[in-house]
């Protein structure tokens, strides 16, 4: 599963008095002074009370059993949130398979993030295979040198060590957004 977060703003300031929306409009949703209509979703994404985009992705294969509660989820949720916000970073987790390379199926996943790369954190984590890789941008990096990523994966080691991979993700992202942010 990854997830990640894109920020949405309901104003666009772009935009001066008169001029046309940046959104097409939606079926259903009339126009209303004040109102700026919402961009169609994909699957998996939903727009928080903050405005902000949270979104979850299907990774296949999927588990029969998930390996988060739904409150597990909203926590994890909200400290990628609070990660990203408080680093001005992008910061992602992984949960799964990464086959033989871990290393390099983990730096095709922070690939995959497109435009947020170069200020992308992702955390990848394979329970099955007992592998942590923490890959990191270019200008990611340059806030988040090597050493910090290892002892932030020693902290979450030491949680997954004592079943705890909530907690263990928590405390990791914490170190690294509070290691970005001094």
């Amino acid at each position: 599963m990854g997830t990640g977060n894109q920020q949405h703003n309901n104003h666009d300031p772009a935009l001066r008095d008169g001029q046309q929306s940046r959104f097409p409009p939606q079926p259903g949703l009339e126009a209303q002074p004040g109102l700026e209509p919402q961009p169609s979703l994909a699957p998996g994404e939903a727009v928080v009370g903050t405005g902000r985009i949270s979104a979850a992705r299907r990774i296949t294969p999927v588990l029969r059993t998930l390996p988060f509660s739904t409150g597990q989820l909203a926590t994890l949720d909200d400290a990628l949130a609070r990660a990203s916000r408080s680093a001005s970073l992008h910061f992602s987790v992984y949960l799964g398979d990464l086959g033989t390379d871990a290393r390099a199926r983990a730096q095709e996943l922070h690939y995959s993030l497109g435009d947020r790369a170069d200020h992308a954190v992702l955390v990848a984590v394979s329970p099955g295979q007992r592998v942590v890789e923490v890959v990191t941008g270019s200008q990611a990096h340059q806030r988040l040198p090597d050493r910090v990523c290892k002892l932030a994966v020693e902290s979450m080691v030491a949680s997954f060590r004592e079943g705890d991979l909530t907690g263990g993700l928590i405390a990791g992202l914490r170190i690294l957004a509070d290691q970005a942010d001094s």
